[in-house]
């Protein structure tokens, strides 16, 4: 069976991700990984002991997006870096945060991801404009959480729970 035409294997809930893990759930080899982490700004892994790489399911969701744009749809390194700027682009400007238009994304406050050095861009909420004001982070009007397609609200679950257990 050709590993393109196969298909990925469901991406477990957990909090972080081995790059053999990873390797494993998106079909790609370890060495690629790194190789894309060079070429993607939007693929940083967080590096502990000895340079040990651990992923977080957004992380692994990009992995997947990027390896559909290259070995399903053909792009380049570089037509997938653009298609995915764009794309980034695009969902910010839809949402209505015009401040990280440039990334993206949303940015989620310091203190959830464990200090500034881990600080993290998320994956952007599609029916709600994440706000911060003097450095909180302003939460969306509730009513429109209703309306989140399923990566977003998994991405909103994984950041409570990292809130949840960075708080005890």
């Amino acid at each position: 069976m050709d590993r393109i035409d196969s298909v990925l294997p469901p991406i477990p809930a957990k909090r972080y991700f081995t790059i053999g893990e990873v390797s494993e759930l998106c079909l790609v080899k370890p060495y690629v990984l790194r190789y894309w982490e060079q070429e993607f700004v939007q693929l940083k892994p967080m590096k502990r002991r000895g340079n040990r790489r651990y992923y977080q399911h957004h992380e692994v969701l990009l992995i997947r997006r990027i390896r559909e744009l290259l070995y399903e749809q053909g792009f380049t390194i570089s037509g997938a870096r653009n298609q995915l700027s764009d794309m980034g682009a695009m969902a910010a400007v839809s949402s209505g945060d015009s401040l990280h238009a440039d990334l993206g994304t949303a940015v989620m406050p310091a203190t959830a991801w464990g200090g500034a050095q881990e600080l993290r861009a998320a994956r952007p909420l599609q029916a709600t404009h994440v706000a911060v004001a003097d450095g909180a982070w302003v939460p969306p009007d509730l009513a429109a959480l209703d309306h989140l397609d399923a990566d977003s609200a998994q991405s909103l679950r994984d950041a409570l729970v990292s809130i949840r257990d960075l708080l005890g």
